[in-house]
């Protein structure tokens, strides 16, 4: 039986992580100045934030799985390695659950990946959600000598191991340790496998940010495929000071203050998204007072 923290929750909010605004105005002046390039963050205060978030009660924590920085795509994420961070944010944070969004599969050999997982949730009191993907940055995979091409059969083979169906082709005795309750796996976009592959054989879905209505569309795929199972996504939100700031909306995301973030959220719960990531990267204010406006105005109308 899987063990999923996200579904009983009900309508969720969670972070993104970086928790930098390193794609402000001013976060763009302090990287220039410092002679970064675009998209690096700063993680200065990465563990302070991560643990106020924990304290807010913020559900989830996603990080990213960014192997190579290519400036053609100017991100490098949070930084740090997905599974080597999740292991550390596990030990300084307490009720948050920690989610990657999402490891690449066929960049990464999956007994390894198998075991990675197993540790992290062991470690974490089972508050690991899987989330993977086949990856979508061409430039990655010479390096590590992987077929971009064969990347969608690498996918569903690496499943199969996640999912112990591959277990047969172990000698007798040997096992991966920890052995742990089976956590979700979710998929990040359709991973070059057909919808059905993905409702069937994956416990929730990851889809891209977009408004609503976006998902409207989305959501009555997801449901055909796969039931209830947990579908997420996140906004990039530009949280402004003032409650009543209306809805402006750019890519990915919006600008907005309280009310209007509450009802973005309860447009995205109606157009039945289960849970959404707060991505602050265009944050124009200070992150902290950003969480904390949301925890104490915005969280309390939707976890119960």
């Amino acid at each position: 039986m899987t063990i999923d923290k996200l579904k009983n929750l009900g309508f969720s909010i969670g972070v993104e992580l970086p928790l930098d605004n390193d794609w402000s105005r001013d976060g763009q002046k302090k990287r220039i100045k410092e002679g970064k390039p675009f998209g690096v963050p700063d993680m200065s205060q990465h563990k302070e934030r991560i643990i106020l978030a924990d304290e807010l009660g913020f559900s989830t924590a996603w990080v990213r799985d960014v192997p190579l920085y290519d400036p053609n795509f100017g991100d490098a994420a949070q930084v740090f390695e997905a599974f080597t961070y999740l292991g550390y944010l596990a030990g300084i944070t307490n009720n948050i659950l920690l989610g990657t969004a999402a490891v690449v599969l066929p960049l990464r050999q999956p007994w390894l990946v198998k075991k990675s997982a197993n540790t992290m949730a062991e470690l974490s009191n089972n508050r690991l959600i899987l989330g993977v993907a086949s990856g979508d940055r061409p430039s990655e995979y010479p390096l590590f000598n992987v077929d971009y091409a064969a990347r969608g059969q690498l996918f569903r083979e690496a499943i199969e191991v996640l999912k112990d169906e591959s277990d047969s082709k172990l000698q007798p005795g040997q096992k991966i340790y920890p052995q742990v309750a089976q956590y979700p796996i979710y998929a990040a976009g359709l991973a070059q496998q057909s919808p059905q592959f993905i409702g069937e054989n994956l416990d929730g879905w990851l889809a891209y940010p977009g408004t609503p209505d976006d998902h409207v569309k989305r959501v009555a795929l997801w449901r055909s495929v796969a039931g209830d199972k947990p579908y997420v996504s996140f906004i990039h939100l530009d949280f402004v000071d003032n409650p009543d700031a209306p809805i402006e909306r750019h890519h990915f995301g919006v600008r907005t203050g309280v009310n209007g973030l509450i009802k973005e959220l309860n447009s995205m719960k109606a157009a039945g998204v289960d849970h959404i990531g707060l991505h602050f990267r265009r944050n124009e204010i200070n992150i902290e007072q950003s969480m904390e406006d949301i925890a104490k105005n915005v969280l309390p109308v939707f976890h119960k």
